[in-house]
């Protein structure tokens, strides 16, 4: 999932960037673009993801155009932040896996 987003978002920056579409911030494009990298090592997932919800929802309501492919991108990142970056990713190997371990209650 992180890495359809990331390569989902990668390749709108990247054809905005370079004047396939109507222009927006250039900004703006080089902060997905980086957002982008960051999920698709598996890098700050969580603030990545915060960072992309957050874009692709003011796109979703300022740019012309359907808003639909913006709130799905900006849905799956949100769900990328709920449910951490996975197993392979640069997140795991320095921070490692966080479980949690729920118990029974003592009578």
């Amino acid at each position: 999932m992180r890495l359809v987003a990331a390569a989902a978002l990668l390749a709108h920056a990247i054809m905005r960037l370079r004047g396939g579409l109507p222009a927006e911030p250039p900004a703006l494009l080089w902060l997905t673009v980086v957002a982008g990298v960051l999920l698709l090592l598996g890098l700050w997932t969580p603030i990545a993801g915060v960072l992309v919800a957050l874009v692709e929802l003011w796109r979703a309501f300022a740019l012309p155009g359907d808003p639909w492919s913006h709130i799905l991108l900006a849905t799956l990142c949100a769900a990328l932040v709920l449910l951490g970056p996975g197993a392979w990713s640069v997140d795991a190997r320095l921070f490692g896996w966080k479980r949690i371990e729920i118990r029974d209650k003592k009578k």
